[in-house]
């Protein structure tokens, strides 16, 4: 039987519904799961992209010509399992061994933009690991891996295991994230196995390799089904035979569980109770990359917050659905998970004027139905028929059409001291009074690029007197596979001649 001790409560008595702890899991989820900390100790690593279009064969060899349109770039490794952490709204911090390059800085910039607390430790002669990604549209070419793998010096172990030493008092639950890349070594795995385990914290790790002894005494091992079959020594057997075979590693290894991702099939929970599944959620797959990642991330959070495994299961196998929807290494987002556990198809609401974090929410209701999400902005001062054209056009290209508008103060700094005529609120009431709108949003920027990066519409509309080329955001929205629309406008009609006639 799961006990207190595994950071996962007993599960819940039978008298209290689904419907139940799934409330007090989103109650959980919405109020950041109490500031839990989530420390993550293991290989980070920088997930680079330049992205690109195919149209040719070379004349040099028979390789593909990619044309490069946009570079971007991601933590990956076990920095990918703290921004999944910190995505999930819990407190996250992360260490791991870095080079003296440009890379370090960058992985370490992204993660405190990101709200990770990062622990880097430089290893001079060494690089930062990180993955370069070609990919034409959304197939990948080719990965190139700047990396090394070999041992580092032992004060840079002493360093890490310090470090480790000095945040567990502080600490909910710990992760390894080993990716095989000389950072968790036996004896540093076992060092934090040990001293978790004597604080009462739980761990929880992502293995790699076919060495679990290394990993004896946590709380549960993460393997995927192949790498479950390398150890247990079943590489050809069937699915069910793998996964009873693995039952005797709980025991042999001390372990409370293990918790075995299947792919489609979801989560298997192997304990000394027998086997549970939790069934995967179908979804549209573009990348499966840094989808154990969002797993171990939200098994972490919930060994933290105290909820029963089973549950744990079943809210990583939604999170991981999520993000092998996205294209890259993209972590799971509050948002997104919130609203996939709380999303019911035909669900309406009257409520259009929204602050940013509601509607992140309403928009993967959204996604979550099937909709298309259609964005389009403007700061709307008077309300007239060329913009009552440009709503009626958005509509055509999606079910959901989101309205951003510039605040006062942002009409102001583009438009001048005497505008705008008309007050943010009253032009937000107006917009949403439109049956051609589902949401309206203030933002105070110049632009709406941050809105925009949030949201990822999967259709951008601007008027006429707009090329695709001028519309910010248009590169972005066609980074994740949307698109930019170019309406024509309605001759004669803009808030500025309007403003001119009234002076006249």
């Amino acid at each position: 039987m799961i006990t207190e001790r595994n950071g996962f409560d007993k599960p819940l008595p039978e008298e209290r519904s689904s419907i139940a702890r799934l409330h007090e899991i989103v109650r959980l989820l919405e109020s950041g799961w109490g500031g839990k900390h989530i420390l993550v100790v293991g290989d980070v690593m920088l997930d680079k992209y330049i992205h690109g279009s195919v149209d040719r064969i070379s004349p040099e060899a028979p390789v593909p010509i990619v044309h490069a349109t946009r570079r971007s770039q991601q933590p990956g490794g076990a920095a990918n399992v703290a921004m999944n952490v910190a995505g999930l709204g819990a407190r996250a911090t992360v260490v791991g061994f870095v080079g003296d390059d440009e890379d370090s800085s960058i992985l370490a910039s992204m993660l405190k933009s990101a709200g990770v607390e990062p622990h880097l430790i430089t290893v001079p002669g060494t690089p930062t690991t990180s993955k370069l990604r070609i990919l034409g549209g959304s197939q990948q070419m080719m990965r190139l891996d700047i990396e090394t793998a070999v041992q580092r010096p032992p004060d840079a172990y002493r360093a890490l295991l310090e470090r480790v030493s000095s945040l567990l008092p502080h600490t909910d639950a710990v992760v390894l994230s080993d990716y095989a890349k000389g950072t968790l070594t036996a004896e540093n795995c076992q060092h934090i196995i040990s001293a978790a385990r004597h604080a009462g914290v739980p761990i929880l790790v992502d293995p790699k390799g076919p060495d679990f002894l290394r990993y004896r005494g946590a709380t549960t091992i993460s393997p995927n089904l192949k790498e479950l079959a390398l150890v247990t020594g079943d590489t050809s057997a069937a699915m069910e035979d793998i996964l009873e075979n693995g039952l005797s590693l709980v025991g042999e290894l001390g372990l409370d569980y293990l918790t075995v991702t299947l792919g489609e099939k979801g989560i298997a929970i192997l304990d000394a109770r027998g086997e549970f599944h939790a069934p995967a959620i179908a979804q549209k797959v573009f990348d499966v990359s840094g989808a154990g990642d969002t797993v171990i991330a939200t098994l972490a959070v919930a060994a933290a917050s105290g909820i029963a495994i089973e549950d744990a299961a079943r809210l990583a196998n939604i999170a991981a659905g999520i993000v092998v929807g996205k294209l890259g290494t993209v972590p799971i987002a509050r948002h997104e998970l919130a609203a996939a556990l709380t999303e019911s198809p035909g669900t309406e609401t009257t409520e259009k004027v929204l602050a940013l974090d509601r509607l992140l929410v309403r928009a993967a209701e959204w996604r979550a139905s099937g909709h298309t999400v259609v964005f389009t902005n403007g700061c709307f001062d008077i309300l007239h028929v060329g913009h009552i054209a440009l709503l009626e056009e958005c509509r055509r290209f999606g079910a959901r059409v989101v309205v951003g508008i510039n605040s006062d103060a942002s009409v102001s700094r583009l438009k001048g001291p005497g505008r705008p005529i008309v007050g943010e609120r009253e032009r937000a009431r107006i917009l949403a009074a439109l049956a051609a709108t589902d949401a309206v949003v203030v933002f105070d920027a110049p632009t709406p690029i941050d809105l925009i990066g949030a949201l990822r519409p999967d259709v951008l509309v601007k008027g006429g007197d707009y090329t695709e080329q001028s519309v910010v955001g248009a590169p972005e929205v066609r980074s994740w596979g949307g698109r930019t629309v170019i309406v024509p406008t309605v001759e004669g009609f803009s808030t500025t001649n309007i403003v001119r006639k009234l002076v006249r």
